[in-house]
């Protein structure tokens, strides 16, 4: 099982866990601004 090989090697797992969270942040430093959602602030 999936769980088993990370449990047993949780190095790796961090490792695996470091990439995709800097592979995110370049991806949302690419975005362009016409990507971002239209929000409106609210207004009570």
């Amino acid at each position: 099982m999936i769980s088993h090989f990370f449990i047993d090697r949780p190095v790796f797992a961090a490792v695996i866990s470091i990439i995709l969270t800097l592979a995110g942040l370049s991806a949302m430093g690419v975005l362009p601004i016409a990507q971002y959602p239209d929000i409106t602030p609210v207004q009570i």
